[in-house]
């Protein structure tokens, strides 16, 4: 039987369904019962009746009450949290923030468990994203035909804003189902098509069922790189999508790993490392308040509101960064090569094993990537681009200046 007794833990998270304390284990109720402070939402302390222990109410921010809670590490805290906290709960967050044997967590059936069990749905063939607490831009990258999505809610408004975006993009045949208060006496289902969906507002506690279905006019957009050059606002500074494609190849977008992308641009390269593997970041450097402007719409628009954003000079923000940020996977340089010094500051910055990419245009920046090649080795490559344009009444190859391009892998012996 699991026990604090022999671990050592003084946190623990348990999950509770949405029949209340009798969806707990005995274990889980052992555990509850010997906690000193209690803490959860409203809801969760409600269903303890007159409880004389110390409880503290969940409120907001989110992080603030994290905070709260490792301020007081080392007592015997219990945590109440609704299905499954290790997935997309509290328990995700508090596993990055203290040593897993110093908690423990009991979870209960989450929200996509009993979503998929309702819908005769294979977990292993849907996607699973929250939109409680989070922006509904997120969901954008998961719009594709014939997805199935399971979301969670952050309000009864939700399913209504997830109908009006998926007809936004041309998904308004897809079917919607929204599933409330699952597992209780209050559990009721409700069916319809997104660009006719008719409730307004559902119960708040309410799991989201999407069946992507595309329309003559989706807007379909790939999940690989590149993403075709209009799908960003831009001023003319943009990586096209063909080279687009070779760079992100070469900076190899692993899940949860960081790119710092220098001399963003609109922003197209961060926006496709993070939409090309789970739980990337990227800062994006840019020094132009308009292109500024079009990376956070881009952004937006395109299922990465969390990319951060940095104005400045390339070299001083970069002294920032070495001091502040987490140290990069990748690297990309898209403008700016040419500053003195910009690949020593990089290269020391760079993680073992990480990815130094960076394009030019101009034989003063093939002159510097020649330096660094020199230096660390590493790949040159020109790519060259032409496409067909009317001559008259015929077509021809017109040629886009030729991008030369230098990458290179950092050593693990440095």
């Amino acid at each position: 039987m699991i026990s604090k007794a022999n671990t050592g833990a003084w946190l623990t998270v348990l999950g509770i369904g949405e029949e209340g304390l009798d969806s707990l284990t005995p274990v889980a109720r052992r555990l509850l019962d010997q906690a000193k402070v209690l803490v959860g939402g409203e809801r969760h302390l409600a269903m303890l009746g007159e409880d004389p222990r110390e409880q503290i109410v969940w409120g907001s921010p989110f992080s603030t009450m994290v905070e709260k809670i490792l301020d007081r590490r080392g007592e015997d805290i219990c945590i109440l949290a609704s299905g499954d906290p290790m997935c997309f709960g509290v328990g995700a967050t508090f596993s990055k923030r203290i040593p897993v044997d110093e908690m423990l967590v009991v979870p209960g059936i989450s929200s996509y468990s009993l979503a998929c069990s309702r819908l005769g749905w294979a977990m292993m063939d849907v996607d699973m994203l929250t939109l409680h607490g989070r922006p509904l831009s997120l969901l954008h990258p998961h719009v594709q035909p014939g997805a199935q999505l399971l979301m969670l809610s952050e309000n009864g408004t939700t399913p209504a804003e997830v109908a009006s975006l998926l007809t936004d993009r041309g998904f308004g045949d897809s079917k919607i189902t929204v599933l409330e208060h699952m597992g209780g006496e209050k559990e009721q289902v409700l069916d319809g098509v997104a660009h006719c969906w008719s409730y307004p507002a559902c119960a708040d506690l309410n799991t989201i069922a999407v069946e992507c279905i595309a329309t003559h006019r989706a807007e379909v957009l790939p999940t690989v790189p590149g993403l075709p050059d209009d799908a960003f606002v831009h001023d003319g500074q943009l990586t096209k999508k063909i080279v687009r494609s070779s760079t992100l190849s070469a900076l190899m977008p692993m899940a949860g790993q960081v790119l710092w992308d220098l001399g963003a641009g609109c922003g197209s390269i961060s926006i496709e490392w993070m939409r090309a593997a789970r739980g990337t970041k990227a800062v994006a450097i840019e020094r132009d308040q308009e292109r500024l402007s079009s990376i956070a719409a881009n952004a937006q628009a395109l299922g990465t509101p969390f990319l951060s954003i940095k104005e400045g000079e390339l070299l001083s923000v970069l002294g920032d960064l070495m001091k502040e940020e987490q140290r990069p996977d990748a690297i990309f340089v898209g403008g700016g090569a040419t500053s003195e010094g910009l690949f020593d500051i990089c290269w020391k910055a760079l993680k073992p094993g990480g990815r130094f990419v960076a394009n030019v245009v101009t034989l003063e920046g093939e002159m510097k990537l020649f330096e660094w090649h020199k230096k660390v080795g590493g790949e040159l490559n020109r790519i060259s681009i032409s496409q067909a344009s009317p001559i008259g009444p015929y077509h021809g190859w017109r040629a886009a200046m030729p991008v030369t391009q230098f990458a290179v892998t950092k050593r693990y012996d440095g």
